[in-house]
């Protein structure tokens, strides 16, 4: 600790969340204070930035004496007490991380793809240092949903979480469906209003919410989680066609995470479009806002919500470890951060997994293409629930037009083996479009 009580933060980036810190300390400062207890303050003694000429919106001005552009000088600034990565990426990162946890400094980072892909390494530095990383704001931002699961979940065996926790995704599927815009327009929106990236593919293509997943199951089940063991597949492929087909039978499309512990132990992780009923809670969960429903043996159901991401909410989440931190320095024994308490698990093969079936398969027309369709998923022992080839309004006389087969639960391993089988047939002209039907209950 500090003299004085007086904890040192060295902050590595100072963009949009970087600055919602700064900003909530200076606002909130003598409030955390009180309720850090023992007297404690944080302060933020050192910022790693890129051009320290840049002009950022803060409340109050930032001395320039406690800038630097190089990441040691943070790390190894005897004022650092403690370091918050908010600088992105899985390389510099990395290393400001390591370096941190080597001279027993706490982290806090909301660095989710950092985690998901290299915390194997990164929590082994904790465990020998012990020196903990704390990352509430690396899932679903201002949604206290990791201390939920370390703490107030501690005596449950969590059975699965089902979750929407990428708002960008939600928010570009809700104008979809609203509006009956397509995938591109909706997503030039979202990069036009701040939501989307100018390079928006992790959160488009599935990998951010995935990544989020990852940390969501290795809290729940105890082992670290290779990202290249999991099924991941994004909005992109999403057409109007599918939103209205979708409401047309009572569902709404939404990018679902999904993590469930089967018999055994062993765990079942997938991120994928997915129809939802209408009915169902998450069908609710609009624009950029994020929700985990969480069911386990003792609590049973339970939901959270919240805004998944921005400057405040995401800072909220960083000040709460923050103040975790500061605790664990003062009384090693309250918090030691999160580490992986097994060696490994069982992941369940996404071949193994079963659910119902929208395929839409872009086909010539013309006579027998149903019948020669059908032929191949009966002789892969797939039932078939129903057929439909939605009209082209802008276009009737088209020679290529989609066909829908909706098919009942079966495992996605022997789907594949029925799409690929299918893929040779002449009337087919592009890889078939598959969205899950989940059964929420």
């Amino acid at each position: 600790m500090s003299k004085c009580n007086k904890l040192g933060i060295g902050l590595a980036g100072f963009g949009t969340v970087g600055s919602g810190v700064w900003n909530t300390l200076e606002k909130n400062g003598a409030l955390i204070s009180e309720r850090t207890g023992k007297g404690v303050s944080l302060a933020i003694t050192k910022i790693l930035v890129r051009d320290p000429k840049k002009s950022r919106s803060t409340t109050s001005a930032v001395p320039s004496e406690i800038l630097t552009t190089h990441w040691k000088d943070l790390v190894n600034d005897p004022a650092v007490d403690i370091v918050v990565e908010l600088i992105g990426g899985t390389t510099d990162a990395f290393e400001i991380v390591a370096a941190a946890l080597l001279a027993k400094k706490p982290v806090v980072t909301g660095n989710k793809a950092l985690l998901a892909e290299r915390g194997v390494e990164l929590f082994a530095i904790s465990r020998k240092m012990e020196t903990p990383i704390f990352f509430e704001a690396a899932i679903a931002g201002g949604i206290p949903i990791v201390k939920t699961v370390q703490d107030s979940f501690i005596g449950n065996q969590i059975h699965s979480f089902t979750g929407i926790i990428n708002g960008t995704s939600n928010y570009i599927l809700e104008q979809m469906t609203l509006r009956g815009i397509d995938y591109p327009t909706a997503l030039q929106e979202a990069q036009s209003l701040g939501y989307a990236e100018a390079d928006p593919a992790l959160d488009v293509n599935g990998w951010d919410a995935a990544h989020k997943a990852i940390l969501l199951a290795t809290l729940a089940y105890g082992f670290p989680i290779d990202p290249a063991n999991i099924h991941v597949s994004g909005i992109e492929q999403v057409r109007p066609t599918d939103i209205r087909f979708a409401k047309s039978l009572g569902y709404v499309i939404k990018l679902l995470a999904v993590i469930r512990e089967r018999d055994g132990g062993a765990v079942e992780l997938r991120v994928q479009p997915s129809f939802i009923s209408h009915k169902h809670i998450l069908a609710s969960v609009n624009g950029v806002f994020n929700a985990v429903s969480v069911n386990s043996d003792a609590a049973g159901e339970s939901l959270f919500y919240g805004r998944g991401a921005g400057q405040g909410p995401t800072a909220s989440s960083v000040i709460a470890d923050l103040v975790e931190a500061a605790r664990d320095l003062a009384h090693t024994s309250h918090h030691r951060g999160f580490l992986p308490y097994r060696e490994s698990g069982t992941l369940v093969p996404i071949e193994e997994t079963s659910t119902a079936y929208y395929v839409r398969f872009d086909v010539t027309d013309r006579p027998g293409v149903v019948a020669e369709i059908a032929t191949v998923i009966a002789k892969h022992k797939i039932g078939i629930s129903g057929t439909h080839s939605p009209v082209d309004a802008s276009n009737p006389d088209a020679e290529f037009v989609d066909m829908v087969f909706l098919l009942h639960s079966c495992p996605f391993g022997k789907l594949t083996n029925a799409l690929a089988e299918i893929e040779t047939l002449n009337c087919i002209n592009s890889t078939p479009v598959v969205f899950r039907i989940e059964n929420l209950g």
